[in-house]
């Protein structure tokens, strides 16, 4: 196992301040427009988002190769609700939606999967206090 390691920089008062966050071979703006409201550049939760699809896809990826299927194809959308609450900047939940090209697998079997490696992969675990919710759709293009 590895150890991972990313950084953020912000420069200045917020609202009006600007920050950049690094990861590996990643360098992406944020702002407090583009958290907040619809401006260029990333944010916390769009990369949350991108960290749980990832792990989510290859968690699907492996429980379906151990089962015996070879997927062709897995793709994780993750939609992170960034919510006020109680006056402060909350995510309640994330919806996973999962689209699968899975040859020979029933669709019993991928939806038992696909839950099965939802609540198993590192990062559902480490955003235990977040309800995360899963749409799985097998072979779309059949």
């Amino acid at each position: 196992m590895a150890d991972r390691e990313a950084t953020a920089v912000w420069e200045g008062a917020v609202p009006g301040g600007k920050g950049v966050m690094k990861f590996a071979d990643y360098a992406g703006q944020f702002s407090y427009s583009s958290r907040f409201e619809e401006g260029v550049g990333t944010n916390p939760e769009e990369l949350l988002g991108g960290a749980l699809a990832g792990c989510f896809a290859m968690a699907v990826s492996s429980g379906l190769t151990k089962a015996g299927y070879t997927p062709k194809l897995v793709q994780v959308t993750a939609k992170v609700a960034l919510r006020r609450i109680e006056g402060k900047a909350r995510i309640p939940s994330i919806h996973l939606v999962l689209v699968a090209d899975v040859p020979d697998v029933s669709a019993e079997d991928f939806q038992r999967i696909a839950a099965e490696r939802k609540a198993d992969c590192p990062v559902s675990f480490a955003l235990a206090g977040v309800e995360i919710t899963l749409e799985a759709t097998l072979n779309p293009a059949n």
